[in-house]
């Protein structure tokens, strides 16, 4: 067994690991619903959950039965075989986007992406426009698409053809893609943007490219990884722009789908899922019969629990919470993932919480990421709310 004191994980960590995550703070061992236990027992809110992950927090009953179960069923198959969760999981998400979906099951968010990368070029044409600042992953087609120069710039040059707009403004996409409209297969944008420090689309701007992709021919990307499966308040990002019954062409998700357990999925939502033909595209552990088994918990319990309603009662109360606070300039984002923006530069907020006892995370020095289990308790948002309340005076 390892021995978890401080200075001994730390060290098995730094001589075993890629120093890729530098050396964590802590050391976790065990979580039960939105709190987690480091290896000293101390326990902390977590505000974080995985990065999203986590949507029915951790240890969950339904999710840990049915992986259970599933485990000592059939543990995987490959994607030679089928099997009934995959078949499952597909249809679930075709019953929430579109009868017409097509899925494609993979690990990551990022081989998601990856995905849809490959699928635009089946298109016939090449020129991908993706939005600045924005994420989409850490593999080189993903990378390729994300829009911030420093994460791409090591490991250069990226595959051709990606070309980036801003954010939010429609009229310079729209020129953008007038350059070369034969050769424009897709524009890509995630309908919040999460990395970035929690950015949610101007109103309107989802409508907007969905009518310029239609006008010019061009694939409509989605990138739901972190804003989908119910962490907004509602299934998707987009749904809070888009007119009921209109959807992306390809949707990519990870993340929440599998609640803790590695699964992602590209959606082809309309055309696109005639794109990919057998042999095009594959991966070994894609569409897993235990992560899928994950992926129909997950599911089936924010049906049957209304816990999208828990979203959106815990994400109001964080927000306006918040808000009052003499620190905080606005809150912005929606449902259970919020960008907490100060007046003042902050950078020690992230280890200043762990010391009192709350995991979250802060990609700018005044911006505070919030990102918890989306059935976290009230009176878990309410001892959040107030320690960061002491933190922030």
């Amino acid at each position: 067994m390892p021995d978890n004191t401080a200075q001994n994980w730390k060290s098995d960590w730094e001589n075993a690991v890629m120093p890729t995550y530098g050396t964590p703070a802590i050391n976790l061992v065990s979580g039960k619903g939105s709190r987690v236990t480091d290896s000293d027992g101390k326990e902390y809110i977590d505000l974080l959950a995985g990065i999203a992950v986590n949507a029915l927090g951790h240890a969950h009953p339904a999710i840990v039965e049915a992986v259970s179960t599933q485990i000592a069923t059939l543990g995987h198959t490959s994607n030679i075989f089928a099997h009934p969760q995959v078949i499952a999981l597909a249809n679930k998400l075709r019953n929430l986007i579109s009868p017409d979906a097509h899925v494609f099951f993979s690990n990551s968010g990022a081989e998601a992406n990856e995905a849809a990368f490959k699928t635009a070029r089946l298109t016939g044409k090449s020129r991908i426009l993706a939005a600045e600042h924005g994420f989409h992953g850490r593999t080189m087609g993903s990378l390729a698409m994300t829009g911030q120069s420093g994460k791409r710039a090591p490991f250069e040059p990226m595959p051709a053809g990606v070309e980036f707009y801003p954010y939010g403004d429609l009229d310079a996409l729209r020129a953008l893609i007038g350059q070369t409209p034969d050769d424009t297969a897709a524009v890509i944008l995630e309908s919040v943007q999460g990395e970035t420090g929690v950015v949610p689309a101007p109103e309107g701007f989802l409508t907007g490219v969905r009518a310029l992709c239609d006008e010019f021919g061009v694939l409509m990307i989605v990138d739901e990884v972190q804003a989908g499966m119910g962490r907004t308040g509602q299934w998707f990002g987009y749904q809070a722009d888009l007119p009921a019954g209109v959807v992306p062409d390809l949707i990519t998700l990870a993340k929440g789908l599998g609640g803790g357990l590695p699964i992602g999925a590209c959606v082809a939502a309309t055309r696109a899922g005639q794109l990919l033909a057998a042999g095009q595209h594959g991966s070994t552990f894609g569409g897993n019969p235990v992560s899928c088994a994950a992926g129909n918990a997950v599911i089936d319990t924010i049906v049957a629990d209304n816990v999208l309603d828990n979203v959106n009662a815990q994400g109001e109360y964080l927000r306006t919470g918040l808000e009052a606070l003499d620190a905080v300039d606005h809150v912005r984002g929606r449902g259970l993932m919020l960008g907490v923006v100060l007046k003042d530069a902050h950078p020690g907020i992230a280890a200043e919480a762990l010391d009192a006892g709350l995991l979250l995370n802060q990609p700018a020095d005044d911006v505070i990421r919030l990102v918890p289990p989306l059935t976290i308790t009230d009176t878990d948002v309410r001892e959040a709310v107030a320690i960061l309340k002491e933190l922030l005076k």
